[in-house]
């Protein structure tokens, strides 16, 4: 199959808009059963189960099997990011949006994208750890971590040996769809979301992409990053003014 062919093949699965609710679903990484994934989008299961073999037949999604019961999850993080990137393009000139809604708000403040930490906080704190001198900014849209970073990473339960990387690095600048600026991700974003999931300075939602820093975790950024919730919304906005019009949110 030529790219140009399977390009189009993977945009068409994409723009179907009961199919993208169904992929911005999966975007935290955990599976889910196409009646879930059918509520989602708002079809019914039937309509759903033929959405799903379509998005398997494209290499979207993967699906488990427990006894009865099939369970779909993003084929990899390469979906997720290509989900993301998609989400940043944007109509040339501003367009009026309505208040977010309190869901939107939290959403956008700290979440999930995939597999590691987005959002507000998640953009605050890659850029705190490029300020401390922790990480730093390299080629390819990848991040380094210093000799430093392997030291403070090591502090809070993180040792760095116990990482592999990957073809494409330890560290990933990804860039945050609501925020227009790189959080942390890569074996490295995924291994800090865990840590701070253990220490009990985060929790993520069990029905959402929705993620939370505890009142610990709050005392433990302050601590060592400088970071404090009125800080970080005040320095994002209330507004998501380059937020794309009936865009589903991926990541």
């Amino acid at each position: 199959m030529s790219f140009s062919a399977g390009f189009s093949t993977t945009a068409s699965l994409i723009a179907d808009p009961a199919r993208a609710m169904m992929l911005t679903a999966l975007i935290d990484g955990r599976a889910r059963p196409a009646g879930e994934l059918a509520y989602a989008a708002g079809i019914t299961p039937q309509t759903a189960s033929s959405h799903l073999a379509k998005l398997l037949v494209g290499g979207l999604v993967a699906v488990e099997r427990e006894g009865r019961h099939h369970y779909y999850r993003l084929a990899g993080s390469h979906v997720a990011q290509a989900l993301e990137q998609l989400a940043t393009i944007q109509p040339a000139q501003p367009v009026k949006r309505k208040a977010l809604t309190p869901q939107a708000r939290e959403l956008r403040f700290c979440r999930c994208c995939y597999d590691h930490l987005a959002g507000q906080v998640g953009v605050a704190i890659a850029t705190a750890l490029v300020a401390h001198g922790y990480l730093v900014e390299a080629a390819d849209k990848q991040f380094e971590v210093t000799a430093s970073g392997a030291e403070w990473f090591g502090s809070i339960g993180l040792d760095l040996r116990t990482v592999k990387a990957t073809r494409r690095g330890l560290a990933r600048q990804c860039l945050d769809w609501t925020e227009r600026q790189h959080h942390v991700a890569g074996p490295l974003g995924v291994q800090f979301l865990a840590v701070l999931c253990d220490n009990g300075w985060a929790r993520r939602s069990k029905t959402s992409r929705a993620a939370e820093i505890t009142p610990k975790g709050w005392i433990a950024l302050r601590q060592h990053l400088g970071l404090d919730r009125l800080s970080i919304r005040d320095a994002g906005g209330d507004e998501l003014s380059a937020r794309p019009p009936r865009t589903p949110e991926f990541a």
